[in-house]
């Protein structure tokens, strides 16, 4: 058993999608103490924003035409590409950020699928494979509220992970993270604190089921 978990915040301690999955990882460790857990925290250590644009030039000219730039790019997509091959179960740490999904997340993606083993039709080798994804929001964003329809991230990220990697997705949501930081939001508390604790709960028995899950997919 192993995991592999990307974190993607940029707030470092004060992070609400990283406090979730380091719940969905406690569970998940108590079934497995001494698996190995693979971590990339991509708001803390960035990929190159032009690495994904020289790894597909490479699609362009043949090996022996390659620049350096060129080759440490593929280097780099076939090594993001084997930690998440590698892992048994994974956990997306991926806040909203300006309605649509974070840079950092955008630029790990698109270096990934370079390489041909995640590329769209490719071999999908993290077909069944089970994931938690866990997003925050700063506001409220569901039906009804006056920002509905303006989460652009979400329904990308099913995407990538459920219908083009094939991962058997779970997604834990939490809103109203902005309450207790801008004061415009505080006759929201009440209703942050439920938000809050749902989403805790909710996400412990992720870290259960991504164990079970894990269990089922290697058996």
């Amino acid at each position: 058993m192993s995991l592999f978990r990307l974190d993607i915040s940029i707030l470092g301690t004060r992070s609400s999608t990283s406090a979730l999955a380091d719940l969905v990882e406690q569970e998940w460790r108590a079934t497995a103490p001494d698996a190995p857990v693979v971590r990339r925290h991509l708001g803390e250590a960035p990929l190159p924003a032009t690495a994904w644009a020289a790894a597909v030039a490479t699609q362009f000219a043949p090996p022996d035409r390659h620049t350096p730039e060129q080759r440490d790019a593929l280097v780099l997509a076939a090594s993001l590409a084997d930690e998440v091959i590698a892992a048994d179960a994974m956990i997306f740490a991926a806040p909203l950020y300006n309605f649509g999904v974070s840079q950092h997340l955008k630029t790990w993606v698109d270096l990934v699928l370079t390489d041909p083993r995640m590329a769209p039709g490719g071999e999908k080798p993290l077909t069944g494979k089970p994931a938690v994804l866990l997003t925050a929001r700063g506001g409220a964003y569901g039906p009804g509220t006056p920002r509905d329809g303006w989460d652009h991230a979400i329904g990308w990220m099913r995407r990538i992970f459920s219908d083009v990697w094939k991962l058997e997705l779970a997604v834990m949501e939490r809103e109203l993270t902005l309450v207790g930081i801008d004061p415009a939001m505080d006759r929201f508390t009440e209703l942050a604190s439920r938000t809050r604790i749902a989403a805790e709960e909710q996400a412990r028995a992720a870290g259960r089921n991504l164990a079970l899950r894990e269990g089922a997919f290697l058996s």
